[in-house]
C-alpha cells in the first residue's frame, strides 16, 4: 500500500513529518499527503473522510494551505454519527472563520444540531457557533440559543451562555432578547453556569443601557447573595485554589457589581456591606487572595461607596506596596493613581511607602511611583517631598535621572512658595543633574532671577559655589555664566548678603576664572562657549582692570573652526579695543525680563503644565547666539535675546508678539497699535541701545545701524521720518472702539472655549470677554465651573455663568462674561491661565490650559 494513500493513519503522517531533517523534506511529505487527500476527495471516499480531515487539520496547524478541504467539513457535519460530527465541527472551527462564504452553507446543519435530542451533538453545535458565528448566523440562530439557556442540563446552559456572548458582541441589537434568560442563570448552583452567566450579564451591560438598567434592578441582590455564599462557603475540593473557594467566580461577580454600581447610589449602598466583608476576610498571603482583593478595591473605587469603605480599599493598596512581588506593587501604584482623584487625603497617608517605591530597583515601578508622587504634591507637603526626591536624585541610576529631574523641576516651578526656596532647589538640581535639565527650565530660572533684585546677589553666589563642585553639568554652567556676566559686581562686592549665608571672598580675577573655565572646558558645546564670550565682554566693562586679560582670552577663538565663535571673538575684540566709549552702554545690565510673557510662551507648546518641552521656536544656538550675516543661525528664543544682535534684516515686524516682548525686555517706549516706525521693522526694539540721542522726541526716531559683522565700526545714527501729524490733533486719530476678532481660547478632544471681545467706551484698558463653552463629547457635563488666573498687572472680574450643565455633542453652550483691566495696556500683552472642573457620570474631571493668543492691543 502506498504509504501516503488516503488510508495512512494520522500518527504515521505525523511521524513521517517529524522525521524530516530539512524544511524541503517536510514540504515534500506535505505535498504528497495533500495530493493523496485531494484524490480521496475527488473520489468522494466516505470511509476515510474523517481521517483525511484530521490530517488536514494537522497540516493547517503547520501553516500549509488547506482550503481545498473545507467542503469535507460540511459533509462530516451533515453525517448522522457523533464521531464524524465531532471531527467535522473541529475542522470547521480550525479551517474556516466568519469571513468565509462557505460558512453560509452550514447554518442549516447548525440549526438542526441545536435542536438534536443528543446533548453532546447540541454541545458540539454550540461550541462551533460560539467560535465562528457571523452576524448573519447570529440573527438566524439566536432563538435556538436563547431556548437552550433554559434547559436543565448545566453543560448545555454553560455552552449556550458562552455562545450568547458571541452573538451579543456580533449583533448588540439582540441584547434585550437575552436579559431575562441571563438573569435567571444567576440563580444556578453550578459554578460553571454561574461564571458563564455573570460574563453574559457583563457583556449585556456593555452592549445596551436598557439591559444595564434591567440587570441593575433585578440582579444586584442575586450578585450580593452569590458573593456572600462563595465567600462563606466551607472547603470544597472541586473549587478550592490556595485555600480560597473559586477566585474566578469572585472576580467575575466583583466586575459585574462594579458596572451595576457605577453612578447608582442605591445599588452601591446595597453592595457596601458585602464588599467590606470580602475586603477584610480575604487572605492576602496567596496570589489568588490578592487577585480578589485587587478586584474588590477596583469595585469600591468604581461605585458610589462610603468614605470609610474607600479608606479601607486604599489601605489594602498600601499593604500591596509592601509586598515583595513586583507585579502586585505595580498594579497597586496604578490603582492609587486613580484613587488620588477620589480621596487624596487617604492616599497621602501612604506617602512614605510610595516614596520608597521611587527607589525601587524595577524601572517600571520607579516611573509609576514617581508619577504618583507628582500627583500627591500640594502646598503643604511640597518641601518635604522635594527634599526626598532631590536626595534620591544624587544616588539614582543614570537612566532614571531624566524622568526624576523633569518631575522635580515641574514640582518646584508649580508649587514654589517663595523665590528663595525656588533658587535653592534649582541650584541643587542643576548641581546633581544639570545635564538632564531641559532648556526651558534653566531659561525660566534666569527669568526668575532677573525678577528678584533682592536675591540676585544670593543667586550668583550660590551658583558660583555650585560651579566650583559641579562644573560638569552643562545647564549649571550656562546659568552660572549668564549670572556672572550680569551680576558679577554683586559677586565680588558681596551685595545683598542674607543672614543665613556664610561669608565668602571672590575677586574679580576669580569671576573671570569661572567664565574662562566654562569657555575652555572640553565638554562645553557651542551654546555654552558663546554665552561665555558674551559674559567676558560684559565683565570687561564691569571689571576694567581685567580688560586686557579678557581680550586675550577672547582672541584665543579668532581662528575657531566654529564660525559663530570666530565671529564673536573678532567682534568682541573690536569692541574692547577700538570702541571703549560705547562699550559700557552696549553691555549694560539686561532689563528685567517679563516673567508673565515668558510663561505664556512656554505654555504655548503645552497647555497642561509649566514643565512642557521647550517651544519649537527655540534653536540650538542657545540664548546668547549672534545672528550671522548670511543667516546661518536663527535668533534665539525671545526672553534671552542677545543684546548685540542688532541685525534688522530678518527681525520680526512690529505687530508680532515677539517684537512686543523684546521691546518690553529692552526697556524701549511702548509703540501704539497701528503706528509703526518707518525706519525698519526691527530697529525700534533696539532704539537707544547705544544711548545716542533721545528716543522720546515726538517728531524724530533715532535708529542705530547694525554693527558690521566684518569691520565692527561704531554705528552712526540715522533719523527716520516721523509719522504724518495732524496740525490740530497731533498724531493721526485712532478708532475709539476697535473691533477684535474672536479666538479659540482652548480646545481639547472633549471641550472647546471661544472668546469674543468688546471694549468699554473711553476705557481702552478694560476689555469685556464673552466666553462660550461647547461640549464635544457624547456625555453631558454637570457642575461645570470655569476659573481663570492673570498676572499681577491685570485685574479680573468673573460674572456668573449662564448654566452649570453643558449638553453633549455640541447641542448647547454655556456663556460667561469676564472683565479684564490691563494696567499696562500697550506695554504688556494679556496672559491668562484657565481651569475647567466638571462631572461626567458623577466622576470629577479637570482640564486646564494657558491662553497666549489674545488679539493685539487688548
Amino acid at each position: 500500500m502506498n504509504p501516503f494513500s488516503s488510508g495512512t493513519r494520522l500518527r504515521d503522517m505525523i511521524r513521517a513529518i517529524r522525521a524530516c531533517k530539512t524544511a524541503a523534506e517536510e514540504r515534500a511529505v506535505v505535498r504528497k499527503e495533500c495530493a493523496a487527500i485531494r484524490a480521496a476527495i475527488s473520489e468522494n471516499d466516505p470511509d476515510y473522510r474523517h481521517r483525511n480531515l484530521a490530517k488536514l487539520m494537522f497540516i493547517h496547524m503547520l501553516g500549509y494551505p488547506t482550503h481545498f478541504g473545507q467542503m469535507e467539513c460540511l459533509k462530516l457535519i451533515a453525517s448522522a454519527g457523533f464521531p464524524e460530527k465531532r471531527i467535522g465541527y473541529l475542522g470547521l472551527m480550525l479551517l474556516l472563520d466568519e469571513r468565509q462564504e462557505v460558512l453560509m452553507l452550514v447554518t442549516n446543519s447548525l440549526k438542526q444540531d441545536l435542536n438534536h435530542s443528543n446533548q453532546y451533538i447540541v454541545g458540539l453545535a454550540l461550541c462551533a457557533l460560539g467560535n465562528i458565528c457571523s452576524a448573519e448566523m447570529a440573527r438566524d440562530l439566536a432563538p435556538e440559543v436563547e431556548r437552550l439557556l433554559q434547559t436543565r442540563d448545566p453543560n448545555i446552559k454553560k455552552k449556550a451562555a458562552l455562545c450568547s456572548i458571541r452573538i451579543i458582541r456580533k449583533v448588540p441589537d439582540l441584547a434585550e432578547n437575552f436579559m431575562g434568560p441571563a438573569s435567571s442563570l444567576l440563580k444556578e448552583k453550578h459554578h460553571g453556569v454561574l461564571i458563564a452567566g455573570v460574563q453574559l450579564c457583563t457583556d449585556l451591560c456593555k452592549a445596551s443601557t436598557i439591559a444595564l438598567e434591567y440587570l441593575r434592578k433585578n440582579c444586584t441582590e442575586g450578585l450580593v447573595r452569590i458573593l456572600r455564599d462563595v465567600s462563606n462557603s466551607p472547603y470544597a475540593p472541586e473549587y478550592d485554589i490556595a485555600g480560597i473557594t473559586d477566585p474566578f467566580l469572585h472576580i467575575r461577580v466583583l466586575r459585574l457589581m462594579r458596572m451595576l454600581g457605577q453612578g447608582d447610589a442605591d445599588s452601591s449602598e446595597y453592595m457596601n456591606d458585602i464588599l467590606a466583608q470580602v475586603a477584610t476576610k480575604t487572605e492576602s498571603n496567596k496570589n489568588a487572595g490578592n487577585a480578589i482583593l485587587y478586584e474588590c478595591v477596583e469595585t469600591i473605587m468604581g461605585i458610589e461607596a462610603t468614605s470609610g469603605l474607600r479608606v479601607l480599599a486604599i489601605n489594602i493598596l498600601g499593604r500591596f506596596l509592601s509586598n515583595r512581588d513586583n507585579n502586585i506593587r505595580y498594579v497597586a501604584l496604578n490603582m492609587l493613581m486613580k484613587a488620588v482623584t477620589v480621596d487624596s487625603q487617604a492616599v497621602q497617608r501612604h506617602r512614605t511607602t510610595i516614596l520608597e517605591c521611587v527607589k525601587d530597583s524595577d524601572a517600571s515601578i520607579r516611573k509609576r511611583a514617581l508619577e504618583l508622587v507628582f500627583l500627591l504634591v500640594n502646598d503643604t507637603n511640597v518641601k518635604s517631598l522635594t527634599k526626598e526626591l532631590i536626595d534620591h536624585l544624587e544616588v539614582s541610576d543614570q537612566e532614571f535621572k531624566g524622568d526624576l529631574t523633569a518631575k522635580i523641576c515641574s514640582i518646584v516651578e508649580k508649587f514654589s512658595q517663595e523665590k528663595l526656596w525656588y533658587i535653592d532647589q534649582m541650584c541643587k538640581v542643576l548641581s546633581l543633574a544639570g545635564n538632564h535639565v531641559k532648556d526651558d527650565v534653566w531659561h525660566a530660572l534666569i527669568v526668575m532671577i532677573s525678577n528678584a533684585p533682592d536675591l540676585q546677589g544670593y543667586a550668583v553666589r550660590s551658583l558660583y559655589k555650585a560651579f566650583r563642585t559641579s562644573n560638569e553639568q552643562e545647564s549649571l554652567v550656562r546659568v552660572t555664566v549668564w549670572c556672572i556676566g550680569e551680576y558679577g559686581e554683586m559677586l565680588v562686592n558681596n551685595v545683598g548678603v542674607l543672614e543665613m549665608e556664610e561669608p565668602m571672598t571672590v575677586t574679580e580675577s576669580d569671576a573671570v576664572d569661572v567664565v574662562e573655565v566654562a569657555l575652555q572646558h572640553h565638554s562645553s558645546d557651542i551654546t555654552t562657549r558663546a554665552m561665555s564670550l558674551v559674559a567676558l565682554l560684559k565683565l570687561s566693562s564691569r571689571f576694567p582692570p581685567t580688560s586686557e586679560r579678557i581680550r586675550e582670552i577672547v582672541m584665543q577663538h579668532k581662528g575657531n573652526v566654529e564660525l559663530e565663535l570666530q565671529q564673536r571673538s573678532l567682534e568682541f575684540n573690536s569692541i574692547i579695543q577700538r570702541h571703549p566709549n560705547i562699550k559700557s552702554s552696549l553691555v549694560e545690565r539686561m532689563p528685567v525680563l517679563d516673567e508673565s510673557a515668558y510663561i505664556g510662551k512656554r505654555a504655548g507648546s503645552s497647555q497642561a503644565t509649566l514643565s512642557a518641552d521647550k517651544s519649537s521656536q527655540t534653536t540650538s544656538s542657545g540664548p546668547s547666539s549672534l545672528k550671522l550675516p548670511n543667516g546661518v543661525t536663527k535668533p534665539p528664543a525671545a526672553p534671552l535675546m542677545d543684546l548685540l544682535d542688532l541685525s534688522s534684516d530678518d527681525a520680526p515686524v512690529s505687530t508680532s508678539s515677539t517684537t512686543d516682548f523684546l521691546h518690553d525686555l529692552l526697556g524701549g517706549d511702548s509703540i501704539s497699535p497701528g503706528v509703526a516706525p518707518s525706519g525698519g521693522a526691527g530697529t525700534d526694539i533696539l532704539m537707544d541701545l547705544l544711548s545716542i540721542g533721545s528716543p522720546s522726541a515726538p517728531t524724530d526716531v533715532l535708529v542705530p545701524n547694525a554693527i558690521s559683522s566684518k569691520q565692527g565700526n561704531a554705528p552712526e545714527p540715522k533719523i527716520a521720518p516721523a509719522p504724518v501729524m495732524d496740525l490740530l490733533d497731533g498724531l493721526p486719530s485712532r478708532e475709539e472702539n476697535p473691533v477684535y476678532p474672536s479666538i479659540t481660547a482652548f480646545e481639547s478632544s472633549t471641550l472647546k472655549i471661544t472668546f469674543s471681545f468688546t471694549k468699554q467706551p473711553g476705557n481702552l484698558q478694560a476689555t469685556v470677554i464673552q466666553a462660550t463653552f461647547t461640549n464635544l463629547s457624547s456625555s453631558a457635563y454637570t457642575d461645570f465651573i470655569f476659573q481663570a488666573a492673570v498676572p499681577k498687572f491685570i485685574q479680573l472680574q468673573l460674572d456668573p455663568a449662564s448654566s452649570s450643565t453643558l449638553p453633549a455633542n455640541g447641542s448647547g453652550t454655556i456663556t460667561q462674561m469676564l472683565t479684564v483691566t490691563n494696567s499696562q495696556h500697550g506695554q504688556k500683552a494679556l496672559a491668562m491661565r484657565i481651569r475647567m472642573a466638571y462631572k461626567v457620570n458623577d466622576q470629577d474631571k479637570l482640564e486646564q490650559g494657558q491662553i497666549n493668543n489674545f488679539p493685539r492691543g487688548l
